[in-house]
């Protein structure tokens, strides 16, 4: 959460943060005040994620610790997507994050941490290349969104599900094509996928394959997934 300067209208600090943009109607010239703090946290994303070349953003929980069978995963696929030229990017907080930034790192990459501010402060885990800080989640999820090839999903919370489904969402209306949206760790997400799965085929609310999610506990399968769809849409 952010604080600017007073407004001189209320006399009163602009607080730039989610809660407070959300919580209802404001005063007019203190919404003016926030849409244009949108529209910097917009130019730094572009500023600080132009350049990072083909990247991979890995979801997942913060919860996990080293010695959890999702956290290796989690380090071998980021060290995969860099030993295959990817960038990694992250939440760049703790457990599956920390672990795909650890083995970008030893792969050799570049590793991202792009944080959201939250009422409990999450600290940058230590092996991040380069960090950004957002105080509005939708801007973040633009940016990962527009700088990203593919998503890889590790096993999460309701942050995590709110990736996957709002990604296959944008998937299934066509506002992003050919989106690799990978999910690892399949005793995890393979009953919620299959239940949802088939609860919406049956009611109709969704078509065959419109679900969109690639899994897999392989990170092997996993990359060659990924760059299976990215060079099909190089050659497009």
């Amino acid at each position: 959460m952010t604080e600017e300067p007073t407004n001189p209208s209320s006399r009163s600090p602009v607080v730039h943060s989610e809660e407070a943009l959300l919580r209802g109607a404001d005063d007019l010239l203190v919404d003016f005040d926030r849409a244009f703090h949108v529209f910097q946290e917009f130019v730094r994303g572009c500023r600080e994620l132009y350049d990072i070349g083909p990247a991979v953003t890995v979801f997942g929980s913060a919860r996990f610790t080293e010695d959890h069978r999702y956290y290796a995963l989690a380090r071998a696929t980021g060290q995969r997507l860099a030993e295959a030229g990817y960038t990694v990017v992250t939440g760049g907080g703790p457990g599956i994050m920390e672990a795909a930034n650890r083995g970008a790192q030893e792969g050799g990459g570049l590793s991202i941490g792009c944080n959201i501010h939250l009422p409990k402060e999450q600290q940058p885990n230590a092996y991040l290349d380069r960090t950004l800080e957002f105080d509005y989640f939708f801007v973040r999820k633009v940016m990962l969104a527009k700088y990203s090839s593919a998503f890889v999903v590790m096993p999460g919370g309701l942050g995590t599900l709110d990736e996957i489904f709002e990604t296959a969402t944008l998937i299934q209306t066509g506002k992003i094509r050919r989106f690799p949206l990978v999910a690892m760790g399949t005793d995890y997400w393979g009953p919620i996928l299959s239940t949802l799965g088939r609860q919406a085929l049956r009611e109709g609310t969704i078509s065959e394959g419109e679900l969109g999610v690639f899994s897999t506990d392989s990170a092997e399968e996993a990359v060659a997934h990924i760059d299976a769809v990215v060079r099909a849409n190089a050659g497009r």
